[in-house]
């Protein structure tokens, strides 16, 4: 280390320089991209970053505020710019989003309107668990309906029948970034006055007749996994512009606190010891107040700076998942016995994965068909749970008191045990779809 007679800003300089030439050396100049068939490993998913997250991650490290600070601040403004919403809240990881999303709706401060226990929430069994997690935990009832086979969404006409006079929600996910029939969904909750949380944690960039999924619901949530859009290692976020909705989310996710000051501020309301609240005793410093049954849902500041050059490339991402996508299913588009997803006419997915469904059942097998891919190193995904009724956590529930089953599953049994996914995430290189595709082509054919 050069001598640098205690300037921080120059320590700091020499600093990023060598982590640029760490990144150089690790992780830059191709190293991920040498792909040789049959030998290398084609995941379905992974990070895709440049030197700008080191240097982020750095930066908020050296800072070492460590907890929800100024890059937290940065990464909610720049994202609720991107999807065009009033308020994003960043938190610890997309099942947190969920489970915020879905407390928020129990708020006394909502009134008559509120979800209490016992109360139905409208959801889909062909989808990832945390998606009804929070229904089931909180004691209100999730009701299942079946999907579409070839959109692996919610099938809109089983709505109505699904729908009794505990209805208080509609909870779904647009499934692997192919956005459900948004139109008839908004529709049947306007109609009824049902609240709509859009799980967009697998579509974020996705568009439903121009307009970006996440944002037709009362809230919407993302997760940033490394698998998903773009990553923080762990996060996630929820999206609403409804102001009282946000009061709600922000309260929540930070112990369920009356206070909306932000982390290491005080009194910005100018009343921190002048209210009354409950029975507390007059002039209660306003930052110990509690509103809610909350928890501590925030993620670091570090999570928050690589979010913040993510967001840079959100765009490119989108493009590379569309062009992946388009290139997979042109190259496979004509073989027979297996069908592919088929999205709605206003529909432009932000596609999360390739979806084949083996129709020809007597000739094919799905879990043939992933041993097959996986013997060449190409790795696979079931649809998330299947059916998440046949899971051994319902093992535990009552069926029509836990949980209700509004009609029949037979085509989300059908994607359970005939449907697998494979990546188009924005690290995958033509040679790696090229060979992907012979590999199922190999073994249909």
């Amino acid at each position: 280390m050069k001598e640098e007679n205690g300037n921080p800003d120059a320590v700091k300089e020499e600093i990023f320089e060598k982590v640029k030439a760490y990144f150089s050396l690790v992780h830059g100049n191709g190293k991920e991209d040498h792909f040789v068939p049959g030998k290398s490993r084609v995941p379905y998913a992974g990070r895709v970053f440049d030197e700008k997250e080191m240097l982020l991650l750095t930066d908020s490290a050296l800072e070492f505020w460590l907890t929800h600070g100024k890059y937290s601040r940065r990464f909610e403004k720049e994202f609720a710019s991107f999807l065009g919403v009033k308020n994003a809240y960043l938190v610890n990881s997309g099942s947190s989003a969920n489970l915020l999303a879905f407390s928020a709706l129990t708020s006394p401060l909502l009134g008559e309107r509120r979800i209490r226990r016992g109360d139905e929430v409208i959801t889909v069994a062909c989808s990832f668990p945390t998606t009804v997690a929070p229904v089931i935990q909180f004691g209100a009832v999730p009701v299942f309906v079946d999907v579409e086979k070839r959109t692996a969404n919610i099938d809109c006409s089983r709505l109505e029948n699904a729908l009794s006079c505990r209805t208080k929600a509609v909870m779904i996910a647009h499934t692997l970034g192919n956005p459900f029939h948004v139109e008839k969904v908004k529709n049947f909750c306007d109609e009824h006055g049902l609240f709509l949380i859009e799980d967009n944690c697998d579509a974020l960039g996705s568009t439903y007749d121009g307009k970006l999924t996440g944002t037709f619901g009362d809230i919407g949530t993302s997760s940033f996994y490394p698998p998903h859009h773009m990553t923080m290692g762990e996060g996630g976020a929820v999206y609403t512009d409804d102001p009282l909705l946000a009061k709600i989310l922000l309260s929540l996710r930070d112990w369920g606190r009356e206070c909306s000051c932000p982390s290491g501020v005080d009194n910005s309301c100018g009343h921190r010891f002048t209210g009354q609240f409950g029975s507390l005793p007059a002039g209660y410093d306003h930052k110990y107040v509690y509103s809610h049954f909350g928890y501590n849902l925030k993620a670091t500041d570090m999570q928050a700076a690589i979010g913040c050059a993510q967001l840079e490339k959100l765009p490119f991402f989108i493009r590379k998942r569309q062009e992946n996508f388009a290139f997979l299913h042109e190259k496979l588009k004509d073989l027979p016995g297996v069908a592919f997803l088929e999205k709605y006419e206003k529909s432009s997915p932000s596609w999360f994965g390739f979806l084949l469904i083996v129709e020809d059942t007597q000739r094919l097998d799905r879990n043939a068909l992933a041993r097959h891919l996986e013997g060449n190193g190409i790795q696979t995904r079931n649809l998330f749970a299947g059916n998440l009724v046949r899971h051994p956590c319902f093992t535990l529930l009552e069926e029509g008191k836990d949980y209700r089953i509004a009609g029949d599953l037979t085509q989300t049994d059908k994607l359970m045990r005939d449907a697998l996914w494979i990546g188009v995430y924005p690290g995958m290189t033509e040679a790696k779809l090229r060979f992907m595709a012979e590999k199922i082509r190999e073994y249909v054919l």
